[in-house]
């Protein structure tokens, strides 16, 4: 039986707890707050992040970073991307020098603009061969309701990626396996700061035209980092690219096109922020994205905008005004 820990108590983490307990895996999941881990070891619910949703017994919480890595083959990572530096360096001594380490986080450091694997390889120096994502269209609470739902796991290593599918691979979750980790991290990142900017338009009262054009030109947008970065542009139009953009730009359920919706109707970041429990990863990455893409000269306005509107710089309705008075290019051209 495949022994994982899942450092992250959320709701993408206790979610993808839930299918691998499914597909036959003993979990221990790590939470920050020692009261939440007492209330899911007596209740089998996590009723702050998934309510409603019961978990199997073979689940266990702790607040304990050793009890939750003890004897761990895969060691899940599902905490707030701008957080992984500082919790991994503290979880990493306690970790199995042998285990798997699985990347569910989407976003790019700030500061350094490094990807989440890169991140856990500087922290741990686990090499290639040990280092995986999963990405793809992953709604937390549609999956908890064993929703059918299908991802990527991406990792250099196809050994390694194969052992990810089988210990995730449940009745109601299909996962595929990649070998572009650079892509699936980078489409899983930029796909949130594209559902701020289709929330944005949704906010002011615009309809799907709008909110389609959003998405595509944020494919491209997406694809031209990627193909700056060495990744394999098919990778964008499979489940870690246009799958996960079109969820989280369309979904109610999408925490960064709900935060999207709140700026577009004139909340303020600040009031959305103290108002909800949940992280919305695009309202930071947006600044380190747009860093990496300035590192790399690319082109991204849609991430360049959405990133005036975070700093204050812009409103919602100029931001459109914006990007509509930017100069026609030719499509073909990615522009």
């Amino acid at each position: 039986m495949t022994r994982a820990a899942v450092f992250g108590a959320g709701s993408w983490g206790t979610a993808f707890a839930l299918v691998l307990a499914d597909a036959g895996a003993d979990v221990t999941m790590w939470g920050r707050r020692p009261e939440l881990c007492e209330t899911i070891n007596d209740t089998h619910t996590n009723p702050d992040y998934l309510p409603g949703v019961a978990l199997p017994p073979v689940i266990r919480a702790t607040h304990d970073p050793a009890e939750a890595a003890r004897r761990a083959d895969l060691v899940v990572l599902a905490v707030p991307s701008q957080s992984l530096r500082a919790n991994l360096a503290e979880w990493a001594p306690v970790l199995p020098p042998s285990s798997a380490l699985v990347s569910l986080m989407k976003g790019v450091e700030l500061g350094t603009t490094k990807r989440m694997s890169e991140v856990i390889d500087d922290v741990t120096d686990a090499g290639p061969k040990r280092i995986a994502a999963v990405s793809g269209p992953n709604l937390a609470a549609e999956i908890a309701q064993r929703q059918p739902a299908a991802s990527v796991v991406a990792a250099e290593s196809e050994e390694l990626a194969q052992q990810i599918q089988r210990a995730c691979h449940s009745p109601h979750f299909r996962p595929y396996t990649n070998h572009d980790l650079v892509g699936a991290e980078l489409g899983g990142a930029v796909k949130n700061v594209i559902a701020l900017a289709v929330g944005i338009a949704a906010g002011l009262g615009f309809g799907d035209n709008a909110r389609a054009s959003v998405i595509t030109r944020g494919l491209a947008e997406t694809a031209r980092l990627g193909a700056a970065l060495g990744a394999d542009a098919y990778t964008f139009s499979g489940l870690a690219g246009l799958g996960d953009l079109v969820a989280t730009c369309m979904s109610p359920l999408s925490r960064n096109r709900s935060f999207g919706e709140k700026l577009g109707r004139g909340m303020t970041v600040a009031e959305i922020v103290a108002g909800t429990r949940q992280v919305a990863e695009g309202v930071k990455s947006c600044e380190s994205i747009l860093d990496l893409a300035g590192r790399h000269d690319v082109d991204m306005p849609i991430v360049q905008h959405v990133t005036s509107v975070v700093r204050g710089k812009l409103t919602p309705a100029e931001m459109v005004g914006s990007l509509l008075s930017r100069s026609a290019k030719p499509e073909r051209h990615g522009h």
